[in-house]
């Protein structure tokens, strides 16, 4: 049974902006193949179970020559697989998605394509360049940037482009500029006519050549312009300086700094979408996974079959919240077992995360840590009060044992443990020494403890700004030889990505 080929625009990097069709398709898929423009966050919509194959493009570096794609795309329906082919921008402005289609349609196979948005558009809209406005421009062209100059015959018609329409995009041109540039003037374009080189346009890497027509060539060569990039040639860029927006540092005041996020890839979302939008690139590198006990839940079941026995149960994290919650929907029961226990929950986060359980909490400490629920508890707990603590199994020792020098009968129950995730270890060390990263984030002494173990020492991170989501996690820092140079004043993600914003 034949199965179904989605030629899909992926967008023109920011992996924001592809299309719920799209992501529609990539949940479906097979298998997913991909090229080099296509951002790898965009894979994550795609089932882990799927297919990958890489068939990307650099400049005179093509890892499959396209006749093969095309023939790929047909093998890997005819085995009848639900196949999206991932494409940078749009497959049919100079995605050559056309040809992939005619060969499908050939073999008697469907398709669809679904279309993203260029890149023609959007990297000078990212600019601050709109390809069009009133009175400036009322006409654009997209060009391929690749024909070969050195051919016998042009397919360009520079006599009429080069003069006939305001605004000329050239995709995938830096290589030919001389030649482009040449012919343009040749061609009757005024040498001072206004123009731009944008690369990696709109992602956090983009950057912004303001040039001219006749010296564009020049400009790139000294400023070390490599693909991939897109030439706009037209009054237009003078918009940029009114329009610029993306790169400009009052909307983006993190824009050109890299950022490591270490937190376990399930819960670094929240981190890298606040300082994505204050324009950082981010890479997430999770120093810590989250794994069952090491004894699986004997002792978290055990407690939550005795749970009417306990007065106060007192969650540290997020992470404590959902596991306990886990093993009591799994023992048949919901929070009604609880009965007139009181809750207790370090940060707004735990909170907030208690509530969609159907839990207020009743103490939320103003400090986010052990000591401030301490502080909280004072006077709040009857004489000898049963305590349940469902928390990392690797934690501070502090709470159970201040409670108890309270009187309080206290089981501590691990819920859940962190260990180290599996990182390529030397290729984040090269990152670092080679000055890549400007900024480590730490959300929890294990997320230190554990990037340490991945690079090898403390000494990895010379030289690198650190920031510490609290006092905690900056003790651990220092007692591991690193002193952050930010510490949140608020102990919630929200607070570290403020510190980091007025610090940086």
């Amino acid at each position: 049974m034949a199965g179904m080929v989605y030629l899909v625009g992926a967008g023109p990097g920011d992996y924001r902006l592809i299309s719920l069709k799209a992501v529609e398709c990539l949940k479906q898929a097979d298998v997913v193949v991909y090229d080099r423009l296509a951002d790898d966050r965009i894979l994550q919509w795609a089932p882990d179970d799927a297919e990958y194959i890489y068939v990307g493009k650099a400049s005179s570096n093509h890892t499959m020559r396209q006749e093969d794609i095309n023939q790929l795309l047909v093998d890997k329906a005819k085995e009848g697989k639900c196949v999206v082919r991932l494409k940078g921008g749009d497959p049919f402005v100079f995605g050559r998605g056309g040809e992939e289609g005619l060969l499908l349609q050939e073999n008697g196979l469907p398709f669809e394509i679904v279309p993203g948005i260029t890149s023609a558009i959007s990297v000078p809209a990212y600019a601050g360049i709109p390809v069009t406005h009133r009175a400036v421009a009322t006409s654009f062209a997209v060009v391929t940037g690749h024909e070969d100059p050195t051919k016998g015959k042009s397919n360009m018609r520079w006599e009429h482009l080069a003069t006939g329409v305001d605004t000329l995009v050239f995709l995938m041109g830096v290589a030919n500029l001389p030649h482009i540039t040449a012919k343009l003037i040749e061609n009757g374009r005024p040498a001072d006519t206004p123009a731009a080189v944008i690369r990696w346009g709109t992602k956090p890497e983009q950057r912004v050549l303001m040039t001219t027509v006749g010296t564009a060539a020049e400009d790139v060569a000294k400023a070390g312009l490599k693909p991939p990039a897109i030439f706009i040639v037209g009054d237009v860029v003078n918009l940029r300086e009114k329009l610029r927006w993306f790169d400009e540092p009052k909307t983006h005041p993190l824009f050109g700094k890299t950022v490591l996020v270490t937190r376990a890839r399930s819960q670094a979302s929240k981190l890298t979408a606040r300082l994505e939008q204050l324009g950082a690139k981010v890479i997430e590198t999770p120093a810590i996974r989250i794994e069952d006990p090491a004894d699986d839940y004997a002792a978290l079941d055990s407690a939550i079959g005795n749970l009417s026995d306990y007065q106060w149960l007192i969650f540290t994290s997020v992470n404590g919240v959902e596991h306990f919650f886990a093993r009591l929907f799994a023992a048949g029961k919901d929070a009604r077992a609880m009965g007139y226990a009181k809750v207790a929950a370090i940060g707004s986060a735990t909170a907030e995360k208690l509530k969609t359980y159907g839990i207020i909490a009743d103490v939320l400490p103003q400090e986010f840590r052990a000591e401030g629920v301490l502080e909280a508890l004072k006077g709040k707990l009857p004489p000898q009060a049963k305590i349940l603590l469902p928390r990392a199994q690797e934690a501070r020792e502090i709470l159970p044992e201040k409670l108890r020098e309270q009187g309080a009968l206290v089981d501590v129950v691990p819920a859940y443990r962190t260990v180290a995730a599996a990182v390529d270890g030397e290729t984040l060390k090269a990152q670092l020494a080679g000055g890549e990263i400007d900024l480590v984030t730490f959300t929890s002494s294990s997320t230190v403890t554990n990037l340490i173990q991945i690079v090898g020492s403390a000494a990895a991170l010379a030289g690198v700004k650190t920031a510490a989501i609290g006092p905690v996690t900056a003790d651990t820092a220092n007692k591991n030889g690193i002193e952050p140079d930010i510490v949140a004043k608020k102990y919630t993600i929200d607070g570290l990505v403020e510190a980091i914003k007025e610090n940086m």
